[in-house]
C-alpha cells in the first residue's frame, strides 16, 4: 500500500525502466515472434503494456477533474463479460495495425504522460482510494512484473539477419 503519490511514481518509474530497452531493438527485431514469450514479439509486448497504460491514463484524466473513474467500471465490465483473453487479443490486433513508428512514439511517451497526470490528481482520489489505487497498480507496476519474463526472453532472443 502506498501512503503518498511520490512513492508510487518512483516505483512505477523504476519498474518501467527495463522495458525501455525494447526501444533499442531495430524494427525487424521488434517484429520477430519469440517462442519463449508466448509467441509475442517485442512490438506485441510494447503494445500490450502501453494499451493498459493508456487505460490508466484515461482514468487519471477522469480523476484529475472529478471523483469518479467511469473508465475503470467500463473496462472491468468488458473484462468480465467478454473475458480477458478476448480483450487482450483485440488490443494486440489494434496495435499490430499501427505503423511501427507510432508504436515506438506511444511506447516512449505514454508512461511519462501517465506519471505527469498522476502528479495533478489529488492523492485522495487515487493513492488514498483503494479501488483506484488497485487499478493503477494492476495496469502498471504489477503488470510490468507479470511480463518480466517475456521482456527478458524478447531481449535475449536471436535477432533476424
Amino acid at each position: 500500500m502506498y501512503l503518498d503519490a511520490l512513492s508510487f511514481l518512483e516505483d512505477e518509474r523504476d519498474a518501467w525502466r527495463p522495458y525501455e530497452a525494447l526501444l533499442d531493438l531495430d524494427d525487424a527485431g521488434l517484429e520477430a515472434p519469440v517462442e519463449a514469450a508466448h509467441g509475442w514479439s517485442g512490438r506485441d509486448l510494447m503494445g500490450h503494456l502501453v494499451a493498459w497504460q493508456e487505460v490508466s491514463l484515461a482514468v487519471a484524466k477522469e480523476l484529475a477533474v472529478g471523483e469518479s473513474a467511469p473508465t475503470i467500471e467500463r473496462i472491468d465490465r468488458d473484462w468480465e463479460e467478454r473475458g480477458g483473453e478476448v480483450v487482450n487479443d483485440e488490443l494486440l490486433a489494434t496495435w499490430a495495425a499501427l505503423p511501427i513508428d507510432e508504436v515506438r512514439r506511444r511506447f516512449s511517451s505514454v508512461a511519462g504522460e501517465l506519471r505527469g497526470y498522476l502528479t495533478v490528481v489529488p492523492e485522495s482520489r487515487w493513492v488514498k482510494h483503494p479501488a483506484h489505487l488497485e487499478s493503477f497498480l494492476e495496469e502498471t507496476i504489477e503488470h510490468y512484473e507479470d511480463h518480466k519474463a517475456d521482456l527478458e526472453a524478447i531481449l535475449a532472443a536471436p535477432r533476424p539477419a
